[in-house]
């Protein structure tokens, strides 16, 4: 596997991203991190996201991911180090700032109504007003021509969106966030609660997006829908960065066995063989399969730092 780059102090650096109109990435943070009292919840991530591209932040529970979103979302600040918006430093204090300087997220809940029609939902808080009422015709129409130009064609967008796949109601939602002009999109664990085939349809809206030239944080502890969609990536554990690789510096399987975690896999299997009879069985398959994908080991320039506490 490559190595990611390093500092001679053996923090990992993001490798450099595509720059927007302004020549530098969309959003940029160096040593940033995050504390709640005791408890360390980022320490020193680096991380830049440029324009037409996917960047995964991959981790399991606890790494940090939710933090992470928050700083960049505008709904925390880092404790340290510093967060840049094409360039420029920021402190945000709200979401809403975020947003107007064009990073919008998307929850895993979506802020949809489902009982309110789709195009009711895509305004939700944006309302087109003409001499002080709700300009409906218009509405809809801009509702269902950006739905259009993602690729989803809807039979009617005054459907309430509760009857919408949730892979529909996804695409929906990111549909709205680059109406109202994101040009960094977050998108928060999009195909945790999805099957097989409307994950396909989330990752494949998601390269639309990065057709059009946003740059996407795309969050998810799925090795599997990262790695097809994804430009770089982004590896958390405990609030830590375990790796920043660009896609030519790791395959599919190497990440799958960064984001297994080799050496707690190796050491649980230890632990079961030790206890002899069928749990000994278990613990010689799953060695086994340690062994297969490589992971036993992380890559020599990884740095692990130590939480006081799980990162939130």
């Amino acid at each position: 596997m490559s190595t990611p780059q390093e500092t001679p102090a053996g923090k990992h650096h993001a490798p450099p991203a595509g720059n927007g109109s302004s020549g530098v990435p969309l959003v940029r943070l160096v040593n940033a991190g995050k504390r709640y009292g005791a408890v360390i919840a980022l320490h020193d991530i680096n991380m830049e996201v440029g324009a037409g591209e996917v960047t995964c932040v991959l981790g399991d529970n606890g790494a940090g991911k939710s933090t992470l979103i928050k700083i960049i979302g505008g709904l925390h600040q880092p404790s340290t180090g510093t967060y840049e918006v094409e360039g420029t430093p920021v402190h945000f204090s709200s979401p809403r700032e975020a947003l107007e300087r064009g990073i919008a997220t998307v929850y895993q809940d979506l802020a949809v109504v489902a009982l309110m029609p789709v195009w009711r939902n895509f305004f939700l808080g944006n309302e087109v007003r003409k001499r002080g009422r709700m300009a409906i015709p218009a509405m809809k129409k801009m509702c269902k021509d950006e739905l259009l130009a993602m690729g989803i064609d809807l039979r009617d967008v005054d459907q309430p969106i509760g009857t919408l796949s949730g892979g529909e109601r996804q695409c929906v939602a990111i549909s709205r966030a680059v109406h109202f002009g994101a040009k960094v999109l977050i998108l928060d664990e999009p195909t945790a609660a999805l099957g097989v085939k409307q994950s396909g349809v989330v990752l494949k809206y998601i390269v639309q997006a990065r057709e059009r030239g946003l740059g996407v944080i795309f969050i998810t502890h799925n090795p599997h829908h990262a790695y097809p969609v994804g430009d770089r990536f982004l590896l958390l554990n405990r609030g830590a960065s375990i790796g920043n690789y660009e896609k030519n510096q790791v395959t599919r399987d190497e990440l799958t066995g960064l984001m297994a975690g080799g050496t707690e896999l190796e050491q649980l299997s230890h632990e079961l063989e030790s206890a002899g009879g069928a749990v000994a069985d278990l613990g010689r398959s799953m060695e086994a399969d340690v062994e297969e994908l490589g992971i036993s080991h992380q890559p020599t320039s990884t740095t692990t730092t130590t939480t006081e506490s799980d990162a939130r």
